[in-house]
Formats: structure tokens, sequence, C-alpha cells
């Protein structure tokens, strides 16, 4: 293959930066599609669209999980080395090996179909989980080019790709969703039939249509995930990787097809196996957390009611779906805390060619460095915004739902606030580990983290399942067991980090001076609240209020020399900033 372009490779900061530009685009581009899509299907039919996606994760993990990462870090590997034409073999073996897993993951969806249909006794739910069994294929073919650009230290094609994909499935979920509501109302209104099925009533139309409608929606995903593969195909064929002709030539001969596919295969097991195990542990965990719950309500409900009993429907009491409620309450909570660890995947994808590169070369001064540069930004970005969401947790479930104190949803929102303020501080150190195991898997030690999460997945399903069982502590547990397991997990985490590097990392500056500045800012944002609620509108007092507990921050990092400008250098634009910071005696 033919270079078209020069090679591209960007810095940890510039493609950490480039890649959370995407996700947070990605991200918006998902509220664009969650929020209105709610108010078409309702809650039966988003109950039908969370089935096919309860099948759909754990074999997107087992599928895509360990070989984008393990591409990515044999190819950030030899690139330090100068093996070109092994990084060119890399990229060419990886195209059966995904083709394969695809396939087989989309096989398996088909068949576990089946399974979800005879243990939920839905049979509708089928059509989403048919129409979604083709993104599980599309997202390896995706993952082709993802793992191979991101070790080639390009983060661009990923970032892009991620950003086309959530664009089409707005744009396809969307319209789908209602043309198979408008489809599906018309022919009762014309023939009493939706989709060749009798219907008594307009009522029984309408639940009729929803199997249809989260069906269009889902088939807008495996659409979307078909746009973003076509983009990353097209901008390979035309731009290529970058390696120059005089690069390969004077490479040495690639290794054996077969001894490279046998590294890719055990680097990949073990990142797969933890994601599988987070996958599965986190769906065994929210059926444990339904069962306590259901439990309590069986046994002592006055526990639940007399904390909450205003604010869950009657006819939900009534029904016996109290479980089922307090569980959309945390989906709603989790839906704002999962945007932090979604940015600090950025650096967890951004910092493993780095760290990789530097780890080969051997420069013990740059592996040092990158590690605590990957450690210390995501403690400045982690830190503020989980104690900031914890702080503000009622203003902000405000901001982004605006049912507060008003509007039918207010139960439901005001309880999700509640969980927040434990579960937001559980979701800084979700954040911190995902950069972590990165770097150990950087490092060449994929196993490691593999047995951190293994441990701390049972820390959590446990502690979860103690907890949540005590009435007077119910849902809330869900957010303490959560923080205990990531905890554990972010100290083990650094202590094998400091053992197999043999560096002894200064803690304080990395993670205590932004721990210590962020209290700052969390105070700050809550007396800003206080004020400015008085005499300002709620959402435009909790902007406010965030908005200058920012500059505090910001403030406080300079005051107290947390970000120093050597520090800054490794940023975009980093000795512009510098100097504008140095106008305004912010930095020496």
């Amino acid at each position: 293959m033919k270079t078209k372009n020069k090679k591209i490779s960007q810095s940890f900061a510039a493609g950490a930066l480039i890649i959370a530009v995407g996700m947070l685009i990605v991200k918006i581009a998902g509220a664009a599609f969650k929020i209105p899509l709610a108010s078409i299907l309702r809650a039966e039919g988003l109950g039908y669209f969370n089935l096919a996606y309860n099948l759909y994760n754990p074999l997107y993990a087992l599928a895509t999980a360990g070989l984008p990462i393990a591409i990515s870090r044999m190819v950030a590997k030899n690139v330090a080395e100068k093996r070109y034409k092994d990084v060119r073999m890399i990229h060419k073996i990886s195209i059966p090996m995904f083709v394969t897993t695809g396939l087989v993951g989309s096989i398996l969806m088909i068949i576990g179909a089946q399974i979800c249909v005879m243990f939920t006794s839905s049979p509708d739910v089928i059509y989403s989980i048919w129409a979604l069994t083709p993104t599980v294929f599309f997202s390896c073919m995706i993952s082709i080019y993802k793992g191979y650009y991101e070790g080639l230290r390009n983060m661009i094609p990923t970032a892009v790709s991620e950003i086309v994909e959530a664009i089409g499935k707005v744009i396809f979920g969307l319209g789908f969703a209602y043309a198979a509501v408008e489809c599906g109302m018309n022919e009762y209104y014309n023939y009493g039939t939706v989709f060749g099925r009798v219907c008594e009533s307009e009522s029984m139309a309408q639940n009729a249509v929803l199997p249809f409608a989260s069906a269009g929606a889902v088939l807008g995903i495996t659409l979307g995930a078909i746009s973003g593969f076509i983009y990353i195909y097209i901008k390979y064929k035309l731009t290529g990787d970058g390696i120059t002709q005089e690069e390969l030539e004077n490479s040495s001969e690639s290794r054996p097809k077969k001894v490279l596919m046998k590294m890719l295969i055990d680097m990949a097991v073990p990142v797969a196996l933890g994601a599988i195990i987070m996958n599965v542990a986190g769906f065994i965990d929210a059926m444990l957390i339904l069962n306590r719950i259901k439990h309590i309500m069986d046994t002592v409900p006055d526990a639940i009611l007399n904390v909450y009993g205003s604010l869950i429907p009657q006819e939900t009491i009534k029904e016996k779906n109290v479980h089922v409620f307090m569980s959309g309450c945390f989906g709603y909570m989790n839906t704002i805390t999962m945007m932090l660890p979604t940015i600090t995947q950025s650096f967890a994808i951004s910092a493993l060619p780095n760290v990789t590169s530097a780890w080969v070369k051997g420069i013990k001064e740059k592996i040092k460095k990158s590690i605590e540069i990957v450690l210390k930004i995501t403690s400045l970005i982690a830190f503020p915004i989980g104690i900031g969401m914890a702080t503000l947790a009622y203003p902000i479930m405000d901001l982004v739902y605006g049912t507060i104190g008003k509007g039918k949803n207010i139960g439901e929102i005001h309880i999700a606030a509640d969980i927040m303020v434990v579960y937001a501080l559980a979701t800084v150190f979700v954040a911190i580990s995902m950069p972590i195991c990165s770097m150990l898997q950087a490092i060449g030690r994929a196993d490691l983290p593999l047995k951190i999460l293994t441990i701390g997945m049972v820390l959590k399903v446990a502690f979860n399942y103690l907890l949540v069982g005590i009435p007077q502590v119910n849902i809330q547990g869900a957010g303490i067991g959560t923080l205990i397991c990531y905890v554990f997990i972010c100290i083990s985490g650094v202590a094998l980090l400091c053992r197999e590097t043999h560096f002894k990392f200064n803690l304080w500056p990395i993670f205590g001076k932004p721990f210590v500045c962020s209290l700052i800012c969390g105070v700050s944002a809550y007396l800003f609240y206080g004020v400015f609620v008085h005499f300002l509108n709620a959402k435009i007092a909790t902007i406010v209020s965030i908005s200058l507990a920012g500059v505090v921050y910001i403030l406080m990092l300079f005051l107290t020399k947390t970000v120093t400008s050597e520090e800054l250098k490794n940023f975009p634009k980093g000795k512009k900033i510098i100097k504008i910071l140095e106008k305004c005696h912010l930095i020496g």
C-alpha cells in the first residue's frame, strides 16, 4: 500500500484532547437521541430497547474489547522499535481476526435472542435484537482501524468515526422510530391493524407499535455503525497510515504471522476478559439491586416509603413495581455521572501508545514523566467534576431534566439526585481507574488489570448486595459499593505501577493538591448557588455557580502551584497559555 500523507503522531495531551472533544460531541449526540426517543417509545418501548442492549453489551465487549487495545500497544511498540513491516503485518492479520469475532458475536446475538425471549417472556423484543445484531459485526470492522491508528498515535480517525456513528444514530434512529409509529398508527386508522396485528382500540394499537418503533431506533444504531465503518475505511484507503517507503525499506523483516498472532491473542485475552467481567458483574449487580429492593418492599416496605413514599407514584406502589421504579431513578443519575469516565477514557486511549513507546525505548525519565502526566491530568479533571456533581446534585438534575419542583417526573428525578450525591464521588475513582489500567497494559502487564478488576467487581457485587439489603440504606448502597470497588482498583493499580516500573511517584502533587483545590471548588459552588438561587432562576443560578466555581478552581491550581509551567508545555498551544498566565501573574 502506498502512503498518501505523512505520518501523524500526536503527543499524549493532544491525542487526549482530540478523543475527549470527539467523545463530548458523541455524548451530546447521544442526549439528542435519547431524550426525544423516550417520548416516542415511552416506558414500555424503552423496555424493549434496553433488553436488546442488555444482551448486546457483553457480546460487544467480547468481540471488541481486547483486540483494539492489543493492536494499539503492539503497533506503538513496533513503531518505537522502527519495525514498520511488523506494523503493516499486524494490521493485515487483524482483519480476519476481527471479521471472525464479528461474525461469532453476531451469531451469538441471534442465539441469545431466543434465550432472551424465553427468560423475559417478551417475544416482541426479538425485533430489536435482530435489528441490533449487525452492529456487533460492524463495530468489529471499525475496530480494525481504530486500534491501528491509535497505536500510530493518530487519534483523529477514532474521534471522527465515533462522531459519524453518533450522528448517523440520531438521524436514522429517530427517523425510523418515528416512521414506525406513524406507519403503524396510520395502518390502524385505515384497517384496524398494526403491522398485520388486529387491535381492538387505539390504546392497544399504540402499545402494539412500540416493539417496531424500538426496532426502528435500534436499526438506526446499526446504520450509524455502518456509517462509521464506511468513513474510517475510506479514510484509510485515501490517506493510508503515514508509514513511508523509506521506513519500510530500512525496517527489519517482519516476524512470522503465527508469532505476531500469538502475541496479539496473548495481549487481547486478559483485556477482553476484564471487559467481560465488568459487563457480567454489572448485569448481575443490576439484577441483585432489583432483587434486594423488592425484598425490602415485600418485608419492610415502610423503610423505603417513609423516606421516598411521597415521591413514588401510588400506582407503582400498588402494582409492587417500586424496585423497577428505583432502578429507573438510578438510570437517570447514571446518565449524568458516567459523563466523567467518558472524558477520562480518552486519556486511557491516548496514554497507551505514548507510555508503550517510552517503555519500549527504556527512557526511564520519559516513562516516569509520561505516567505522572497521565495520572495528574486525570486527577485535575476527575476530582472537580465528581465533587461538583456531588455538591450540586439537585440543581444539576434540575438543569438537565428540568423537572424538580414541577412536572410529572418530580419523584424519580428527586430520588436520582439523592443517589447522585454518593455515586458522583464513586465516579471519580471509576474515572481515575481507566488510565491506570491502560498504563499497566502499556508496560506489558495486561494480566494485572484483569486481576484487580476481578477482585474489584467481586467487592462491588458483595457490598451492593449487603448494603442495598439494609432497609435504611437501600438504593444508596449501590453508590457505596461502587465507591469501595473503585477505590480498591485505584490504590491497587497505582501500587502495581510503582512495583512494575520501579518508580516512586510523588502522589501529593498528583492526587493530593488537585483534591484540595477541588474541595475548595465544591464549597465555592455550594456557597455561590446558595446566594444566587435567591434572586436568579434556579437553572441560571446553577450555570453561574458552576462557572464561578470553575474560575475559583483554576485560580487555586495556579496559586497552590498545582499546575506548573513545565506541565503546561505538554498541552496544545502550551507556550501561548504560559505567556498569557505570566502576564496575569498567575504563574512564574
